[in-house]
């Protein structure tokens, strides 16, 4: 296996409450009452526009732009107050890193956003490259980001292995040919247990293991 490329929200971190908490600021702002956590959970990982849409059902496209620039702001400030790794996260990158594995990131979070909160939690460091919700024109499920990324590294698609929690993470792999590895623990599991994927794993730490068998 030549390139590893993980998804990050629900995979690399639990940032769940911190963006729940947002998008109920967001709402109140605007009059709204607040919505339960597992109704935001079911509108995370397509991007901050499909979050939003969903959580401001009946927005116009005017009011979605304007809600787009606010809840970032009020996220901003929330990134890293509940927001932490996965158990198994540093260990597994950690061993990958030792063994020499290139390692890359694929998410709709925002660019910004996204960096910060790798550099906040120390995990930027693993990491060749990051590619974000504002990087393509396309976002996942779309392959265009990663068919980048394996041109980018020179890796080939069956040299390469999608490391994700959801159903959209499935989708990327399979447009893109690539081996999918789904993760049992991130944002609503219960969603992802009819698909497929060539590996499943409950702890990040079983992956270096997959990774020398593949």
């Amino acid at each position: 296996m030549k390139l590893v490329v993980f998804d990050l929200d629900g995979t690399l971190i639990d940032s769940v409450a911190d963006i729940a908490q947002s998008v109920n600021e967001l709402r109140l702002q605007w009059n709204h009452n607040p919505l339960p956590l597992d109704t935001i959970e079911g509108y995370i990982g397509n991007g901050v526009r499909v979050l939003l849409e969903r959580s401001l059902e009946g927005a116009s496209v005017a009011e979605i732009e304007r809600a787009h620039e606010l809840y970032l702001e009020i996220y901003r400030r929330r990134l890293l107050d509940n927001t932490v790794p996965y158990a198994g996260v540093r260990p597994a990158l950690d061993e990958l890193e030792r063994s020499g594995q290139r390692l890359a990131v694929l998410t709709n979070k925002p660019r910004r956003e996204s960096v910060m909160i790798l550099r906040g939690l120390d995990l930027e460091r693993y990491f060749n490259v990051i590619y974000d919700g504002d990087s393509f024109e396309h976002k996942k499920p779309d392959p265009m980001g990663l068919r980048h990324i394996l041109e980018e590294a020179r890796v080939s698609a069956r040299d390469a292995l999608f490391v994700g929690d959801s159903r959209v993470d499935f989708i990327t792999a399979t447009s893109a040919s690539v081996r999918c590895c789904l993760v049992g623990y991130g944002i609503r599991p219960q969603a992802i247990r009819s698909l497929e994927p060539d590996f499943r794993v409950d702890d990040l730490r079983e992956l270096p293991a997959i990774i020398a068998g593949a």
